[in-house]
């Protein structure tokens, strides 16, 4: 079902790593936060910048400091942060996904939120401090604006206007370009983004509801025949992350992203309806419910 990759380059990068950082946020006594980013209007979003978009960028809406603070997908070397003048301003970078990480991204921001405002222009952070008593990322930004995200087609963004990169940078650039799977994030709904990841393209539908209410709703919806988006698409399964599920559809990747906006709509419509039903599931209602969870994949 196009299992995510975090498909952006993370030079030197890989599980073994990420699971050791976690241990030793653990010994240090740091907690692992199953829904990092709950309570925040941009939860949806986050976790799909984290976890499947290539490239995209969006202004953080910071609660404190003079310094802009853009969030982006993943920086140069897969940095926490970096801080360079931009567009003529002064401008902090924050990476979400990034080379070494903690079990709460939420803090890993916060941290690298606080270092990107104060910190000299041309520096970088390689990882985010964040333990025990850094903040949650809803004490630094403004927990109910939502994120207005760009989605770039390409890494060019890296290299600041005007600036010409040496050939080495150059070569990362090119390469990082060549590895993206195009991406685009589906007009008027929250979190749903279509992603061509070669042979088909998928839906990747990040749902704020919890995850068993949602799960019912998907299994009455798939009992009935409706757990689809129409002609040309199909129910591939689901991701587990960060405390949401992610419903996914294969699409036909022939089809402009801007094709399956209302579809999709009629789809969202569909599902708050069984959501909302409080009457008990059916037989065939709990045989969709047990298969549709055996196609779950859990992301960590």
């Amino acid at each position: 079902m196009g299992k995510s990759k975090r498909n952006t380059p993370k030079p030197g990068g890989n599980r073994a790593q990420r699971l050791a950082d976690r241990q030793a946020e653990r010994e240090q006594g740091g907690v692992a936060a199953a829904r990092p980013f709950q309570g925040l209007a941009a939860e949806c979003d986050l976790v799909a910048l984290r976890e499947f978009v290539p490239s995209a960028t969006a202004p953080l809406p910071v609660a404190e400091g003079s310094r802009a603070v853009v969030l982006a997908t993943v920086l140069p070397g897969a940095v926490a942060g970096l801080a360079r003048v931009q567009d003529g301003t002064d401008t902090g970078y924050v990476g979400i996904q990034t080379q070494h990480e903690s079990a709460n991204p939420s803090r890993d921001l916060a941290a690298a939120i606080g270092w990107a405002q104060n910190s000299a222009l041309g520096d970088s952070l390689a990882t985010a401090e964040a333990d025990a008593s850094t903040p949650e990322l809803s004490a630094v930004i403004d927990a109910g604006v939502p994120l207005e995200i760009t989605v770039h087609a390409d890494f060019n963004w890296w290299i600041p206007a005007g600036v010409q990169p040496d050939p080495q940078v150059a070569a990362t650039v090119e390469r990082a370009n060549a590895a993206i799977m195009p991406s685009a994030r589906l007009s008027g709904l929250d979190a749903a983004w279509w992603v061509d990841a070669g042979e088909r393209a998928h839906l990747r539908w990040v749902r704020p509801e919890p995850e068993d209410a949602l799960m019912l709703a998907l299994a009455r919806l798939h009992a009935g025949g409706f757990l689809s988006l129409g002609e040309g698409s199909r129910f591939a399964g689901s991701f587990r992350t960060h405390g949401l599920l992610v419903p996914v559809f294969d699409l036909d990747r022939e089809r402009h992203p801007d094709e399956w906006i209302d579809p999709a709509t009629e789809f969202g419509k569909r599902l708050a309806e069984a959501a909302a039903s409080d009457v008990p599931l059916s037989s065939a209602e709990r045989r969709s419910r047990d298969g549709l969870r055996s196609r779950q994949i859990t992301l960590r």
